[in-house]
């Protein structure tokens, strides 16, 4: 890998793309297995806790307590005494609750073991579930989507349809727009067509060999070398498919080189394993012989379309991802004729096969997934598998949460990545404590488990079909406390099989995090009802996963309104004490650890930290929007994080919030030197210092000036439109809209009642 440039020496033609100072050059991913943790990090783990309960407890005691008694009675002093007490025991809570799922995560990478792929295979030999892959899209980047319905289509399944929800609006596309539309339409037949030379070979071998009836053992010692030369063969072609591909970032390098070359290094392993076995006269099952074959084709073998809901008026139009994979998931299994109005084409269900202009297949799991993220070649398999064992048959979702694309050239994206595989190993502990959340960029559902979650109304005389709730913008939270009030379990499965992108720049950064602190307090009264129920039912939650579950949906709001009293308020020098730094000191250790284990620096602790100081602002716009919400009971509009290679603008509250806070925190420093308050001055001076670090490494100085111009322009500049279009358009009269009437029942909106007078009395 050159140290300057994203590059990959073996996969064919290389596009430049400049490197950032302080970025990951090595883009190897971490292992698909965790490793197993050492004893020593088990002690560490558990010990962290107890001294985290115990610092604060101490402070609490010899601080708080001891001030209320010793100290001067006024009432200032005491709401001080009780505010910072609140604000540093909601802090310490979500540190606590960092290391008890931790100490969750290395308990069950310590049990897990990793399934032997001649059982897999002989599961799917007599197991062969349909599964639909739903990748909902809207005005992403053709590449970007290629990758990722490429990585699904070469899923080593035996029955696997793939779906891209393409959701841009077909009745108004943009000039700009309009190639990358047409090139997307047609992506599904264009990764068909690449798979149908090895489909049509390997299927033709499977015939050949399922026509030598051979039941009790391979006489034919050549049926091994053949089937051999078609694992190589295979191999050799994905290398070359590999080869071929255009490498511009480090995503690129990660598909050339971890789903196409990783995949064919398994089926060249597996050629050679056969022709050793070969050598030796081993003699393989029909059975076995049959298992390969099949694997060969299953990869080749996937369907793939694309689906476009707003082409269709009974559908919802809902600008939601959720309301996206509800309008195709409430169709599936059904026959459908398509009837033009004059308000679209509407589907209508038929029983007729024949006449039907549209089948869609059901199925019994399926699995949604993000259009930037891309599974590694077994995720379908491994992960059905585990639904399908006895003891699994309550799990409603099974996932891997996402890790990050590694080697990224930008730093914000390499942080931005650090903090997405530390919430890799916290989920993989949240499942330890049956606390587990649906994380919505990939995951595999049991369909049965929807039909029981599925709420339906009608509108304009249509039924709608809600699987996944769009209330709120994070729709997977609010699923997953549904179906655990169905009485469904949610489970992360303990590898590294699904990655996904981070975003590149700050404004992308933005859009995603405000929608991701947009939420969860609204979904708190369900989380009440869910502890409820399951002590109604003798099935009580315990405290760890009520604690963990109200964390996740609750800390961005508490942690980042706590941080922001402890920057701005100035509180009393008396109520500071070392052992809030010793209780604060085992999670930031832990973290550290953590990211070390991940390939990471200790030091991007600090980074981390001053990373989420600029963040501030946005995470308290997304709570308050959650407020706003609940008052008004109007829908926060869904935004959607742009991924594409230009850089996103950053809107202008969010780049002098970050200023204000280096600012205030400067003139916080200054006042405490000069009244000789060295702690508060201590934690201005890392925060000033901190943030400062963060916007001119994440933010940029000049994109910083850029932007806020940018923003300052937007708010003063005003659009003059041209005189043409000043001017009034010439009067017009409606024809008379027979079809509305016949259709509706009334006259089109369109069509005014003076006009079709007019008409009428023109006419007679």
């Amino acid at each position: 890998m050159n140290d300057k440039n994203v590059l990959n020496k073996t996969c064919g033609q290389q596009v430049l793309r400049k490197r950032q100072l302080g970025t990951e050059r090595q883009a190897s991913p971490l292992s698909n297995i965790h490793n197993q943790p050492s004893g020593y990090a088990v002690v560490f783990s558990r010990l962290s806790i107890v001294l985290t309960i115990l610092f604060w407890a101490t402070y609490v005691i010899s601080v708080v307590i001891r001030q209320f008694i010793d100290g001067p009675k006024s009432y200032q002093f005491t709401m001080e005494a009780f505010g910072y007490l609140i604000v540093v025991t909601f802090l310490t809570l979500s540190t606590l609750l960092y290391l008890i799922t931790r100490q969750g995560a290395l308990q069950r990478f310590s049990k897990h073991v990793r399934t032997p792929r001649a059982i897999l295979d002989r599961h799917f030999s007599s197991h062969q579930s349909s599964i639909t892959v739903l990748i909902p899209s809207y005005k992403e980047e053709t590449q970007v989507i290629r990758k990722t319905m490429l990585s699904v289509a070469l899923q080593e399944y035996p029955d696997i349809r793939v779906v891209l929800l393409l959701d841009d609006n077909p009745s108004s596309v943009p000039s700009e727009d309009a190639a990358r539309l047409e090139a997307t339409r047609v992506l599904g037949k264009e990764i068909k067509d690449l798979l149908s030379e090895p489909h049509e070979r390997l299927s033709k071998a499977l015939e050949r060999f399922e026509g030598a009836n051979l039941e009790n053992g391979i006489s034919d010692e050549d049926a091994v070398l053949e089937i051999a030369k078609h694992y190589i063969w295979a191999a050799e072609w994905l290398n070359k498919l590999a080869k071929k591909e255009v490498i511009e970032d480090h995503v690129d390098v990660f598909f050339a080189e971890q789903v196409l070359g990783e995949l064919a290094k398994d089926l060249k392993l597996v050629g050679e394993a056969l022709v050793a076995s070969h050598k030796e006269s081993a003699r393989l099952s029909a059975d076995r012989m049959l298992q390969l074959y099949r694997r060969l084709v299953w990869i080749f073998s996937a369907e793939l379309e694309v689906f476009e809901r707003k082409r269709y008026a009974s559908l919802s139009h809902e600008v939601n991802k959720a309301m996206n994979l509800n309008s195709y998931i409430g169709l599936m299994g059904g026959m459908y004729q398509q009837e033009k109005t004059p308000d679209g084409i509407i589907l209508v269900p038929t029983t007729d096969r024949k006449s039907a202009d549209m089948v869609i297949r059901d199925s019994e799991f399926i699995l949604t997934l993000d259009a930037d993220s891309i599974l590694l070649r077994d995720y379908c398999l491994r992960l059905v598998y585990f639904l399908q064992q006895p003891d699994n048959t309550d799990v409603a979702v099974a996932q891997t949460p996402y890790s990050s694309f590694r080697g990224a050239p930008t730093r914000l994206e390499r942080l931005s990545g650090a903090t997405t595989d530390i919430q890799h190993i916290i989920h993989q502990g949240m499942s330890h404590y049956g606390a587990t959340f649906w994380v919505g960029a990939n995951a595999v559902i049991r369909k049965s488990a929807l039909e029981d979650i599925v709420e339906k109304e009608w509108v304009g005389g249509f039924e709608i079909k809600k699987y996944v709730q769009d209330f709120t913008v994070i729709e997977d939270t609010e699923s997953s406390v549904d179906l655990a009030l169905h009485g469904w379990r949610l489970e992360n499965y303990p590898e590294r099989l699904s990655y996904s992108a981070t975003p590149p720049d700050f404004g992308s950064l933005v859009i995603q995090r405000r929608r991701w602190a947009n939420g969860g307090l609204l979904i708190l009264p369900k989380l009440w009802t869910l502890f409820r129920e399951r002590k109604n039912q003798g099935k009580p939650v315990s405290k760890a996963e009520f604690m963990i579950r109200l964390n996740y949906m609750a800390s961005i709001a508490w942690s980042n309104f706590g941080l922001v009293f402890l920057l701005i308020y100035p509180y009393d020098g008396r109520l500071l004490s070392p052992l809030i730094l010793l209780a604060a000191a085992p999670y930031f250790l832990a973290m550290a650890i953590d990211l070390k284990s991940c390939r990471y620096n200790y030091s991007d602790i600090i980074r981390i930290y001053g990373f989420n100081l600029i963040l501030l602002p946005v995470n308290i716009a997304g709570t308050l929007k959650s407020l706003q919400q609940a008052l008004t009971t109007k829908k926060t509009p869904f935004t959607r994080t742009p991924k594409v290679k230009n850089r996103t603008a950053v809107a202008l509250p969010y780049l002098l919030a970050p200023l204000f806070i280096v600012g205030f925190s400067i003139f916080t420093l200054w006042r405490n030197i000069q009244g000789e308050n060295w702690g508060n001055a201590a934690f201005a001076g890392l925060n000033a210092f901190a943030a400062t670090w963060a916007i001119v490494s994440y933010i940029g100085i000049g994109n910083l000036f850029f932007d806020i111009w940018l923003g300052l322009k937007n708010m003063l500049y005003v659009e003059v439109a041209p005189d043409k279009l000043l001017e009034k358009p010439a009067e017009t009269k409606a024809g008379f809209d027979w079809k509305g009437v016949l259709y509706h029942g009334e006259v089109n909106k369109k069509a005014s009642r003076e006009s079709v007078n007019d008409m009428i009395l023109n006419k007679k």
